[in-house]
C-alpha cells in the first residue's frame, strides 16, 4: 500500500494511493492514522486535486553517514567499521513539491538520494529479527547539507539541520523489499547519482538494531540510509529529484531564500 499524507480544503488526512498512471492516481482517504489499525473509508479524491505534504511528521530523523563506501570515498573519508549517526531536526522536513530554501551561510549546497524508513511503532532494543515488525514502510528522502558548512564545523547540525534539509515523499510504500533496489538522483533532468541499496555497508537491520541501543523510536520517525556516490552541488533555480525503485519520486525546486 501506498500511503500518503495530503491536505485539501484546509484539512489534513492521510489516504491510500491507488492507480497506476501518474493522471489517473487517487485517494482513498483512511479513517484514523496508519500506525494504527485503520480503515479505507471508500471517500476518493483524485490526487491532482490535493496538495501531498511530507508523508510523515518526525519526531526525529535519525541518519545514518558514510553508509555507501564509493561516496566515504568520493569525499575522502574513511569507511567507518560501525553505523555512523546523526540527527535532522523535525523542522527540516519538507515534502514533494515544496521548495529547498538555499541557505544564506553556504556557498556549496549538495543533494544526497536516500532509501528513508518509517517507523510505524514505538520501539526500544529491537532484535534483529524483529526489525520488520516495527517498519511502517519505506519512502525518497534528499540529505541536502551545506558542504562547506560540514568541512567548516565539526558538528553537522547546522550543516544537515536547516529548514528544507530534509526532503521526504511522495509517500510511505508498504510494501516493497528494500534491500536491493535502484536509487537515483536526477538535477535538471541529468542523472548525478545512480546506485542500489544493496551497497550498503551497514543493512536496515544493523541500522535499526544499533539505534535503538541508544534510544526509544517513535511511530513516524524517519531512519535515514546513507547516500551513493555521484554527490554534487546544487544550485538557485536548480530541480532535484530523488526517484527509488519501487516506490516513487521526490521532486522539489531549489530557490533563494528571503
Amino acid at each position: 500500500m501506498r500511503i500518503a499524507r495530503f491536505s485539501i480544503d484546509g484539512n489534513v488526512a492521510f489516504g491510500a494511493v491507488e492507480g497506476d498512471k501518474p493522471d489517473e492516481l487517487v485517494l482513498d482517504i483512511i479513517k484514523g492514522i496508519p500506525f494504527a489499525d485503520f480503515e479505507l473509508s471508500g471517500t476518493k479524491v483524485p490526487l491532482n486535486k490535493v496538495r501531498l505534504l511530507p508523508p510523515v511528521l518526525p519526531n526525529k530523523v535519525v541518519a545514518f553517514g558514510r553508509n555507501y563506501a564509493e561516496h566515504a570515498r568520493e569525499l575522502g573519508n574513511e569507511v567507518p567499521d560501525a553505523p555512523f549517526a546523526f540527527f535532522k531536526p523535525s523542522t527540516s522536513v519538507i515534502g514533494p513539491g515544496d521548495e529547498i530554501q538555499y541557505p544564506s551561510f553556504s556557498n556549496e549546497l549538495h543533494h544526497e538520494a536516500e532509501l528513508a524508513v518509517v517507523i510505524g511503532r514505538m520501539c526500544r532494543e529491537v532484535p534483529r529479527e524483529r526489525v520488520k515488525d516495527v517498519i511502517l514502510g519505506y519512502t525518497c528522502a534528499n540529505d541536502i547539507t551545506a558542504r562547506d558548512v560540514q568541512k567548516r564545523e565539526k558538528q553537522w547540525a547546522r550543516a544537515k539541520g536547516f529548514d528544507g534539509a530534509c526532503p521526504l515523499g511522495p509517500w510511505v510504500e508498504t510494501d516493497v523489499d528494500p534491500s536491493d533496489l535502484t536509487i537515483q538522483c536526477t538535477v535538471n533532468g541529468q542523472q548525478r547519482q545512480l546506485g542500489r541499496t544493496s551497497e550498503m555497508i551497514h543493512s536496515i537491520e544493523d541500522l535499526i538494531v544499533n539505534i535503538t541501543e541508544a534510544m526509544t523510536l517513535l511511530p513516524g520517525d524517519v531512519i535515514l540510509t546513507g547516500t551513493p556516490t555521484g554527490v554534487g552541488p546544487l544550485n538557485v533555480g536548480d530541480e532535484v529529484a530523488v526517484t527509488i525503485e519501487g516506490i516513487g519520486t521526490l521532486t522539489n525546486k531549489v530557490i533563494k531564500r528571503g
